[in-house]
């Protein structure tokens, strides 16, 4: 494989050039693909032979870039366009330094909306116009909340779209065992009313309905934030999450401390969670799920994102020894099916022709469906079609992103860094401690203020 360095970029940069490192993964005009609406994108393109574009993302090493690699192959050969992709391991840093030097790819992705608004405000993003803001709108399931996530301030203050969803992530979901629900008689709850009814029912019959582990290392804390954060997109509105997410709505608000207390009736109930309240903030979240599998089981449902299998007992068959179904909405509250995740998303950086093809591709279902195809991307494009899922997990992830009404960013994740990914993940562990739901919340507003 050919390396070399994208201008302005660091030494340790690795830029890939597609072409030679990428065979079609898929044979053209095979399978459940989206053929034609490549022939369509390819013959809308067709004069941009020979143009060059420079793209840098978070994809360094393993399948994620190989399988990305996989879908520029297709772009490439549907445009004649030369594509040049880098990434290094402070990827997100360097784009800033690039930005600032003037020397950005043409199309940057990045996982961090915070990040991306920041550069919006300093004048490094492009505008990607009304006809794209549309399309995402439209083409998109819960297309309204992914025009909000791309939308930022430019220099002037003034809101502007900016950003385009690729490759999304999801965490409203809850593990399960088939079996043990099977032998014990129990059901999937379709309603959020259900699943703590499911939950009371469990612990009638002797058994333990959750299991929990909040340990990380230094970032201990964070699956209680997700916890609250779904709680959160059940009990208020978006508008509510996103002023939360903002602090226009005060972390110490009522509605705010009533979704934590909501997590603690669970985490901190002796009887709900294996192992007792005491082991909630001190048990390895890649561990907690393992009491699915344990006989007879420890706990019957775990609430944590799409990843978590990776953890499971080593020889675990999806969908066989463990299952998932969606963290559910309440049937009494109307407010759809709101899910929570996170993902990637694209903007240009240094724009030309083909930068704005390269958008216009990652609206083409073949953008997404080569990589469904492989592994570890869900797509929340409508016209993406689901039967090119790798397998039934992905396609049933796939399909709760599709049915969501509402799409939220991960809280902690838009917060700032001191709040996010400090003060809410320790006030979480100082919760499940024995600290009040209020007292927890106080303290977070608090390291708020600080840095206002």
């Amino acid at each position: 494989m050919h390396k070399y360095l994208l201008a302005g970029v660091s030494a340790v940069a690795l830029t890939f050039s597609v072409a030679q490192a990428q065979e079609f993964k898929f044979p053209k005009g095979e399978g459940a693909f989206s053929w034609d609406a490549l022939q369509t994108f390819a013959d809308a393109h067709k004069d941009l032979a020979g143009q060059k574009l420079t793209i840098w993302g978070p994809w360094r090493e393993g399948g994620d870039q190989e399988q990305f690699l996989s879908v520029l192959a297709y772009f490439e050969d549907a445009t004649g366009i030369d594509v040049e992709y880098g990434s290094s391991e402070n990827y997100e840093q360097q784009a800033q330094i690039d930005a600032a030097a003037g020397s950005s790819a043409n199309i940057t992705i990045l996982p961090q909306p915070g990040l991306l608004a920041d550069m919006a405000s300093k004048g490094y993003l492009v505008p990607l116009g009304d006809d794209i803001k549309a399309r995402v709108e439209a083409e998109h399931a819960a297309g309204s909340s992914f025009v909000s996530l791309g939308t930022y301030k430019d220099a002037a203050g003034a809101p502007t779209f900016y950003a385009v969803p690729y490759k999304s992530d999801l965490k409203s979901l809850v593990w399960y065992s088939p079996d043990n629900f099977a032998d014990a008689g129990y059901e999937v709850p379709q309603t959020f009313e259900d699943l703590m009814a499911l939950t009371d029912k469990m612990v009638a019959d002797g058994k333990t309905p959750w299991c929990i582990g909040l340990g990380s290392g230094g970032a201990t804390g964070w699956p209680a934030t997700d916890w609250v954060e779904d709680i959160m997109l059940r009990t208020q509105s978006p508008e509510d999450y996103d002023a939360w997410v903002s602090n226009d709505l005060k972390f110490n608000d009522p509605k705010v401390v009533a979704a934590i207390e909501l997590f603690g009736s669970i985490a901190k109930d002796d009887k709900k969670v294996a192992g007792g309240a005491a082991a909630v903030g001190t048990t390895d979240f890649r561990e907690s799920p393992l009491g699915l599998f344990s006989v007879p089981p420890a706990c019957y449902m775990h609430h944590q994102a799409s990843f978590i299998p990776s953890f499971f007992p080593e020889g675990t068959e999806l969908g066989v020894d463990a299952d998932f179904f969606y963290f559910p909405a309440y049937a009494g509250k109307d407010l759809g099916k709101p899910v929570l995740g996170a993902g990637t998303l694209a903007t240009i950086t240094k724009d030309s022709p083909a930068a704005k093809a390269f958008i216009d591709f990652l609206l083409n279902p073949i953008s997404n469906e080569i990589w469904m195809a492989q592994s570890g991307f869900l797509s929340t494009l409508k016209a993406a079609n689901v039967e090119t899922y790798a397998n039934d997990t992905l396609k049933g992830e796939g399909e709760i992103l599709l049915n969501a009404t509402t799409f939220r960013f991960d809280g902690s994740d838009l917060m700032p860094g001191a709040v996010g990914a400090g003060s809410f993940w320790t006030g979480m562990v100082d919760f499940v401690g024995g600290k009040s739901a209020q007292e927890v919340a106080d303290s977070i507003q608090a390291s708020w203020d600080a840095i206002k």
